[in-house]
């Protein structure tokens, strides 16, 4: 079965304060996102908001400054995904601007010891003899990993955004805006976000102390590293806040205007993107898959040596090894979601009996990947999902994905709270989350949490929704608009793309690559516009009965063969 989709229309809100010199109809796409004046449309770097309300980033500043003086040796901890190789990499790359020249980094590999500052990965910074360890985009939940690292005499800096728990671990400082009583105003910011922050602090502080002087060395412009910002932001799919949207902006401009890494130049190189055209969405489904894959099948430090490499020949030879890993985890996600899709159709669920929450495990499912069939499941039936795989012969990994209306984090927490004696540890956001538990305690999990996931849901909605910013007209199925839309991102998480909907004669269609449709259709106008749906039910489609539809669609301008034209994405295809 596939949930059905409905399209709706997003309320209209008021927009009159919004300046006049907007296209009235993105007057309106930006009122109905929230935004309440004009000041939130500035994206100069000047408009982002400051480090020092950032509860903690005073006493982490005085201690990596100390550091660095001292020539301690400090070790970089990061997480296997995008924002945690983007995290590590930016801290790598802006210590050795201050002049650090006793620093490294470790990426826990997600099959030997998985997620996060666990007391196994600090033994091995105590073999590289780390005097300080500073968590990039983790550590906020790892309490036993930062006590072991104490233990040895070692300083301890946490620098995270997940949620934190009522207790935080007993680390020298930590910076995390979701800690309690953190006044900083976005608490959306990703791993990389945090680590940028702590950085800019950082250098403001040893500017004052005459560091940079004393050392001869430039005041380094960490506006360079905002490439890498924007990756890890987008690529952690946290909501675009105002200031995110402009830490996406000012990295999307350096690399549209060829001042990005030589890594982030390579992987789009590799999958065949023109930079000057990149939007935030290409950081979300083209290279952040790829920088992720290394963290998913591999070692996510090959991944983390490509942002870091200032050579284009070794950056162009990591990104085609990425690419190829790319390849292989699309390859071992699709058999994997087949796999799924065939065990639920077994069951002969329909809308009605389908449960409220889906549990899924197969003694061979990759642990790297598990959370993209989670995602892929989720969309499909439009339940939450956990899938899970081993992590060794008595503990499962589980990969959690949320739809809205439900908190995937809190709902762990709940499961936690009441049956404290079926998950080992957990943490996450609001759409998706981790967790391990003993493999043997799978099925009283998943009863709780099909039991929970009802409590939570059983009054709302489960249909995927659609919401559309209503009806375009003649003049604004334009490519003159479709640019004006490029141009008014970054959209993403939190602030989404416009869709909108409307009613179009079908004049022609036919499938391409096997399962996307590609159609001709004509507005009202008698205008004739390409249009093309990725994925459609073969079921349903092509329809060679069907002469209108209706359709949830995005502008897009597509260039093919030096030929510019207008093209509707669709979201939505509905027969009439």
């Amino acid at each position: 079965m596939n949930v059905a989709v409905q399209i709706s229309r997003r309320p209209q809100k008021d927009s009159q304060h919004l300046p006049e010199s907007l296209h009235p109809k993105l007057k309106q796409i930006y009122a109905d996102r929230g935004i309440t004046k004009a000041a939130q449309l500035n994206r100069s770097a000047k408009a982002l908001l400051h480090y020092n309300q950032l509860q903690g980033v005073d006493k982490a500043v005085s201690l990596l400054a100390e550091a660095i003086a001292s020539n301690k040796k400090i070790i970089i901890v990061g997480d296997f995904d995008a924002d945690g190789a983007t995290s590590t990499a930016l801290s790598m790359m802006s210590l050795r601007m201050m002049g650090s020249t006793h620093h490294d980094y470790l990426v826990p590999n997600r099959f030997d010891f998985g997620y996060g500052l666990s007391p196994e990965i600090v033994a091995v910074a105590a073999e590289q003899n780390a005097d300080v360890i500073m968590t990039v985009d983790n550590g906020i939940a790892c309490f036993a990993g930062v006590e072991k690292a104490k233990s040895l005499g070692m300083t301890v800096i946490v620098t995270d955004h997940h949620l934190a728990a009522e207790s935080l671990p007993v680390a020298d400082a930590i910076v995390n805006p979701n800690q309690p009583g953190c006044g900083f105003l976005s608490k959306n910011l990703a791993g990389v976000g945090v680590a940028f922050y702590l950085m800019l602090a950082l250098r403001a502080e040893l500017k004052t102390n005459t560091w940079f002087e004393q050392q001869g060395i430039p005041v380094p412009n960490l506006a360079d590293l905002l490439d890498v910002v924007a990756l890890g932001t987008v690529a952690d799919v946290v909501p675009l806040d105002d200031n995110n949207r402009i830490l996406v902006h000012q990295g999307l401009q350096r690399i549209r205007s060829d001042k990005c890494r030589p890594g982030i130049q390579a992987i789009i190189d590799v999958a065949g993107r023109e930079k000057s055209r990149l939007v935030a969405s290409d950081l979300g489904f083209v290279v952040g898959p790829r920088l992720n894959a290394a963290g998913r099948l591999d070692d996510m430090s090959l991944g983390i040596e490509c942002l870091l490499t200032d050579d284009p020949a070794r950056a162009r030879q990591i990104a085609v090894q990425l690419d190829s890993l790319n390849r292989e985890r699309r390859e071992i996600e699709g058999s994997m979601q087949q796999e799924a899709v065939q065990a639920l159709d077994k069951l002969n669920l329909d809308a009605c009996t389908l449960p409220y929450g889906l549990v899924l495990y197969q003694s061979d499912y990759h642990q790297g990947v598990i959370g993209i069939l989670a995602g892929r499941i989720k969309d499909k039936y439009y339940r939450p999902t956990i899938a899970f795989a081993h992590q060794d012969d008595k503990t499962l990994k589980g990969s959690a994905r949320s739809i809205p209306g439900l908190h995937i984090r809190d709902l762990l927490e709940e499961i936690n709270n009441r049956y404290p004696d079926i998950i080992d540890k957990f943490g996450g956001h609001a759409m998706a989350a981790g967790l391990s538990l003993p493999a043997k305690n799978l099925s009283a999990f998943e009863q709780v949490f099909h039991q929970i996931a009802e409590e939570n849901l059983k009054d709302k909605p489960l249909s995927g929704e659609l919401v559309s910013d209503g009806e375009l007209q003649s003049d604004q199925l334009t490519l003159a608009f479709a640019q004006c839309l490029k141009d008014a991102g970054p959209w993403g998480q939190g602030f989404p793309e416009p869709l909108f909907d409307g009613e179009f004669q079908l004049v022609d269609q036919r499938l391409v690559g096997s399962k996307h449709l590609k159609m001709l259709v004509k507005h009202e106008t008698g205008a004739l516009i390409d249009a093309i749906a990725f994925n459609v039910d073969l079921s349903l489609w092509p329809n060679p009965q069907c002469s209108h539809v209706n359709l949830a669609y995005k502008l897009d301008i597509n260039e093919f063969r030096g030929k510019i034209s207008l093209q509707l994405m669709v979201e939505g295809l509905v027969a009439i």
